[in-house]
Parts: structure tokens; sequence; C-alpha cells
């Protein structure tokens, strides 16, 4: 199998008849063989998903392809995305202080575990500076200095001059202005500290102690306009006791959290997640494909 000529199909639209089969009518018309295949219909909302990996015939260019899924797409009013399978997702993150979610995302890259190409650390401190000089990766501090939409505006025009595919808010503990979030809205991810709904905002180990609860977790999820509530991607936890103080929960919640992080951006990298509305729809698989 040439992995070079393979592409990835990504597609939502209403339910309707016939989809699934007007899609592999069409590849299979231009000897495109299908290699992967995931779909989903929410009853609830007749929206319809699809992900698919496709190998494409060394005589056809992928341009042919796209203009044949254009005009479907309008047939079936449809959005859709087609790229190559390994294709790398220009990426900021933004990082406040602490370190474990931004080494893991640096290891899990550099052993080409994530389709990133991680253009920048931004934060809004210095102590992460060390860490990505080591890493040989750009750094800036961006202070925010009472002024943070100025703070803002340079990452945006950072964003736009890289041409930024996916910001992670790796335990960057600044809410995002209303512009902000609008303007890359689907392609902010952020790690949250708690098992979300529960213990949103500040402080939510502590909160969790306060409560007594016997399960910690972690949240990668969308950011919206409304703090901690965007789309869900991943989640995991850890059963705790009564024996556990508020350090301890922090320290067995870092790794909950960089493990979490690095499952969301993986299925993010990888064409896995659709937003649904106020939920996902995560095609889960071990392959790349």
């Amino acid at each position: 199998m040439d992995k070079n000529k393979i592409y990835l199909l990504r597609l939502n639209c209403k339910d309707q008849v016939g989809i699934v089969s007007k899609i592999s009518t069409l590849l299979a018309n231009k000897n495109c063989n299908i290699i992967e295949s995931k779909q989903f219909t929410d009853q609830d909302t007749n929206s319809f998903f699809i992900r698919q990996s496709f190998q494409l015939p060394n005589e056809l260019s992928i341009e042919t392809i796209n203009n044949e899924f254009k005009s479907l797409s309008n047939i079936l009013n449809a959005n859709y995305e087609i790229r190559h399978i390994h294709k790398t997702l220009k990426t900021l993150i933004l990082a406040s202080k602490l370190d474990h979610c931004l080494i893991e995302l640096i290891n899990k890259t550099k052993n080409n575990n994530l389709n990133l190409s991680i253009e920048a650390v931004i934060s809004n401190h210095n102590d992460l500076k060390k860490i990505t000089s080591l890493e040989n990766l750009p750094f800036y501090h961006f202070p925010i200095n009472n002024d943070k939409l100025k703070q803002e505006k340079r990452i945006i025009e950072f964003i736009d001059e890289k041409k930024i595919d996916i910001i992670i808010l790796a335990r960057y503990m600044q809410i995002l202005s209303r512009n902000f979030v609008d303007q890359f809205y689907g392609k902010i991810i952020n790690i949250h500290h708690s098992f979300l709904p529960s213990f949103k905002g500040a402080k939510p180990y502590h909160q969790a102690f306060e409560r007594g609860v016997k399960i910690i977790g972690a949240t990668a999820h969308f950011v919206n306009q409304n703090l901690d509530e965007g789309p869900i991607i991943e989640q995991d936890v850890e059963k705790v006791d009564h024996e556990l103080s508020p350090s301890d929960l922090v320290t067995i919640g870092k790794d909950i959290e960089a493990r979490v992080l690095y499952k969301a951006i993986k299925n993010f990298s990888e064409g896995r997640v659709f937003l649904n509305g106020k939920k996902t729809i995560v095609f889960k698989g071990d392959k790349i494909l």
C-alpha cells in the first residue's frame, strides 16, 4: 500500500437516503479503494457524519476527486474536507506556568504520535522558556500588563501569520475574549482539570477535596463562550479516597490531564472529531488511517 496516496474524507450534513451509496459510488467510479470507514447518524438532530480513508490510484489527481466531492456536497448540502492522511497541523500552544501538558505534547510530537508541527509556545509568563529552549521551539512571552485585548491581538496576529490549524490551551490560565473564541471556534482545545461538568472554574481539585469525591478526572474540550462548557472531546478519571490531600489530588491529576489532552489532540489531528452542536462525534481508532 502506497501511504503517500492515502487521503481522508470528512463529511457531515443532514441525514438523507443514499449518502453512503453516493460517496462509495463516486470513489469506486474513480477506482479509489476505501480503506477505513466510520459513520454516525444523530437521530435527535437528524445529522449525518462520516470519516473515510481511501487510496488514490496513481493516474488520478486529488484535485479531480476534490472537484467531484464539491459537486456532491452541493447536492447533499454538506460540509466536507479532503486532506492527506498524514497532514501535519500547524500548532500553537498557549500555556502559563505548569509544564506537564506541554511536555507531553512535545514528547508525543517528537515520537511521531501526533501529526503536529509546533510553531510556537506563547505564554503570559516566562516559566516555560527554558523547556522550549531545550526543545528548540520558538517561545514568545506575551505579558498581559493589564491589557488582555492588546495581548490577544498579538496572539491573533501570530495565528494569522503562521496560518495556525489548532490552538491548544495546555493549562493556559486565562479566559479568552469573546472575539478570540468566535474567530477561532472549533480550533481551540482546552484541558480542564476536572471531570466536567463538575467543578468548573478555579481550583477544581480543592473543590473536589471539599466535597470528598471518590474519583477525580480531567476533560479536554473545545472552547466556547461559556467557561469550561465547550463540547467535550475526551475525559478520564482516577479513583481517590479520604486519605489524600488537595496537593495529592493535584499530583494525580497532572497525569490524567496530560493523557486526556494527548488523546483529544491525537483524535483531532487525525480528523476523527466532529462538532455536533453542544457535543462532539469522535470516531476513535488505534490506526492512523
